[in-house]
């Protein structure tokens, strides 16, 4: 009888707590509405399990006691204090787990997650102002093949003038579902609900209400026939639709999305429909083999794309809403992501774990695992070379601390360039971490500080008066140059219109050549020696750590990270120069030029740009960080040696054998400051991050057994005809 009470008082519980969830709306961009859904659910179960084991769970025990309990030499109350204390910790500990699992569903951290739906008055009073000067509808749009695709219409109530329409098209959901259930923001940011727009929220082909079926990164298609869709044809299909069923808009469409919504604007803007005037791809995937996500330079970001297909790659057999969706949850079973992917070891393991815990399989993951190398499956997703036919004004934002697509980002800005002469094309890039101008003030990053709320101005001075000109033929943008970036280490916005060609660099910088030399000295003189190396043994099985934090994913803020860590490790090459007489200030990519051997037949070669904070520095007050000689990551990006020639035929390395490896990290505007000191590291792993290369040839690296994980010697070569360098863009003063 107890035991049937408390298992229905207890679902009567949990079943009130999901239902407030299901009731509340919800908004976001990119990642955050489905993870701050997921993230809610999770609170609501917690807080419902919690009142049951207030309310029934103890008093049930208590009443066992009373009938026998072997506590019987304690006080009832002492008895369900003890009770109490013993079912909170096994509760509180239940609640991390689940909320840890919730947040490693999707990539964004939770601080970023509550800002966005923080309940403040500011934000209930934005809420309270969508709900009494917008309607909202819901409607199915037809494409060219048959397809519809669930859109969401918010529109001014007042009719006195026309408006242009703001597209967000996305596969993270258009949450809140329901003609009454409202957005608690809308547009870019908050400043847009007031200034009058028609705002269009769509799921993209196969995600959430969308019929069809869903494709990463679909490619596009050139010299289509008339039926055959992709996202420009869907894209242009909406706008088709919008413009001739939307009542009171003036025919001019704007279309704009942070990260994989990014690249649905990007893919939206190739053969321009008419109507769209402006787009402002955010962080968008520009290519998924060489620099965006889940590879650079054909090494392996494994937490990164293991964790975000834990969720985002369940399937989905039919249009479902957040509330109606069967997701099932991954449990790690420890926060330490280092230590869980050691233990999970070859990568051809990680099915299984997909399997067992979710009890499906992940097709885009086993693609990726069938796929190693460039080939056409990863050609055809790259849409830089397709980013053509472009005739609207394009925005092209990202960070320059993203962790995710920093190099979708520059090199989206630098093919529209290229590719469509004569339109408008501007850069802005910031401090930021993914999706940071839209998501936080933009202060700071971990233990840096940029001492300005550089999202805030962003936000006010650029990307508002952006759409604003060119859809409502509004106020001025005369103060936007073609390249809008703020400057680390001065912490100052700079801007310029004239820059080098084919590239987002200014004009006015030069080439400068960092030589590695002897005693781990750096110095743009060539070295002496005629031939010279260091050496360090790289060992799979203790890598190289990617940060000091106990996290099971990719943080967001490892790219300004103490080096410290690194510089301690006899496996990690440190090369520094003295203390800076006078202030450099770099404006443009990284190209370093390594000569390098390994003892084994394949290999990776992280370099790492660093600035040395002067000694006599204070504490951080918010983080307690010391940062007297902080070594601050400026730019680190991995190398995988079998693409040294190819990235689609790769070639077992020579053992012993010197070799050149060349190749281009992307940019940052940053000043290293008088007294500061410039730091290159060089290491052969930064695990989890990137995946361990088993240092033995396999041809699918992914398939390497674990006889393959082998230690090897490797030399960076510093002399002669075999000077290692790192190349970078100084600005002229």
């Amino acid at each position: 009888m107890l035991r049937t009470l408390h298992k229905v008082a207890s679902g009567l519980i949990i079943a009130l707590g999901m239902l407030h969830v299901s009731l509340t709306p919800l908004d976001g961009d990119g990642f955050t509405l489905g993870a701050m859904w997921l993230l809610r659910a999770g609170v609501a179960i917690i807080l419902a399990g919690f009142i049951s084991l207030v309310l029934i769970d103890v008093p049930i025990k208590v009443v066992r006691y009373k009938r026998g309990s072997p506590l019987a030499l304690c006080s009832v109350r002492s008895k369900a204090q003890t009770l109490l204390l013993f079912e909170v910790r096994k509760t509180m500990h239940t609640t991390w787990k689940l909320i840890l699992l919730l947040l490693l569903l999707f990539v964004l951290p939770p601080s970023v997650l509550l800002a966005q739906q923080q309940s403040t008055p500011r934000r209930q009073e934005l809420a309270d102002h969508i709900k009494d000067h917008y309607t909202k509808r819901e409607v199915q749009i037809p494409m060219r093949d048959g397809v519809k695709l669930f859109a969401a219409i918010y529109e001014p109530k007042d009719k006195s003038q026309r408006y242009p329409i703001l597209l967000n098209r996305t596969p993270y959901t258009v949450a809140p579902y329901g003609g009454d259930k409202f957005k608690t923001s809308l547009g870019p940011s908050d400043l847009y609900a007031r200034e009058g727009y028609i705002f269009v929220y769509e799921d993209v082909r196969g995600r959430w209400m969308s019929e069809g079926e869903y494709m990463d990164v679909r490619p596009d298609i050139e010299n289509r026939r008339p039926t055959e869709i992709d996202e420009s044809t869907d894209t242009y299909d909406t706008v088709e639709y919008l413009i001739k069923n939307v009542g009171n808009n003036n025919g001019q469409v704007g279309i704009y999305g942070i990260s994989y919504p990014g690249f649905y604007t990007s893919s939206g803007i190739i053969d321009t429909h008419p109507s769209i005037k402006a787009a402002s791809p955010q962080a968008p995937i520009g290519d998924w083999f060489i620099g965006d996500d889940f590879h650079h330079n054909g090494a392996f970001f494994l937490p990164h794309a293991f964790n975000f297909y834990t969720g985002f790659g369940q399937p989905r057999p039919k249009p479902v809403t957040p509330e109606t969706a069967e997701l099932k949850p991954f449990d790690h079973g420890t926060r330490d992501g280092y230590k869980y992917f050691l233990e999970l070891g070859s990568l051809a393991n990680t099915d299984d774990r997909y399997r067992q815990q979710l009890g499906t399989d992940i097709a885009f993951w086993n693609q990726l695992m069938q796929h190693p190398n460039y080939d056409e499956f990863w050609q055809e997703r790259n849409i830089l070379p397709k980013l053509v036919n472009i005739k609207c004004a394009v925005m092209t934002v990202g960070g320059w601390f993203d962790a995710e697509d920093l190099y979708g980002a520059l090199r989206t800005y630098e093919h529209i360039e290229r590719q469509n002469p004569g339109i408008y094309n501007i850069l802005v890039m910031g401090p930021w971490f993914h999706g940071g101008w839209a998501y936080s003030d933009g202060k700071s990053l971990g233990n840096v500080d940029f001492g300005t709320s550089t999202s805030e101005f962003y936000r006010s001075q650029i990307e508002l008066p952006f759409f604003n000109y060119f859809l409502k033929n509004k106020g001025t943008i005369k103060e936007i140059k073609e390249i809008n970036v703020f400057e680390t280490g001065t912490n100052e916005w700079k801007s310029y219109d004239r820059t080098q060609r084919s590239s987002w660099s200014p004009i006015n910088v030069t080439e400068r050549v960092l030589y590695i030399q002897a005693d781990g000295g750096l110095s743009f003189q060539k070295p002496l020696a005629s031939k010279a190396f260091d050496e360090y043994i790289s060992d799979p099985a203790h890598p190289v750590p990617f940060t000091e934090d106990v996290n099971i994913g990719m943080t967001r803020g490892y790219m300004t990270d103490d080096q410290r860590h690194g510089s301690r490790r006899p496996d990690v090459i440190t090369y520094q120069t003295e203390a800076l007489a006078e202030e450099i200030t770099i404006a443009g990519d990284i190209k370093p030029t390594l000569f390098v051997s390994t003892s084994g037949t394949d290999s990776d070669f992280v370099v790492k740009l660093i600035d040395v904070f002067p000694d006599n520095l204070p504490v951080n007050a918010d983080t307690k960080r010391e940062m007297g000689g902080y070594q601050m990551l400026v730019r680190g990006e991995p190398f995988r040696a079998r693409f040294r020639n190819s990235f689609a035929r790769p070639e077992a390395m020579r053992p012993n054998m010197v070799e050149k490896i060349a190749f281009t990290m992307p940019g940052i505007t940053h000043t290293f400051k008088k007294g500061h000191r410039i730091m290159v590291q060089m290491q052969s792993s930064w695990f989890p991050l990137i995946d361990r290369n088993p240092q033995t040839f396999v041809p699918n690296i992914f398939e390497a057994r674990e006889a393959d994980f082998q230690k090897a010697t490797q030399r960076i070569y510093r002399g002669g005809a075999e000077m290692t360098n790192i190349a970078l863009a100084v600005l002229r003063k």
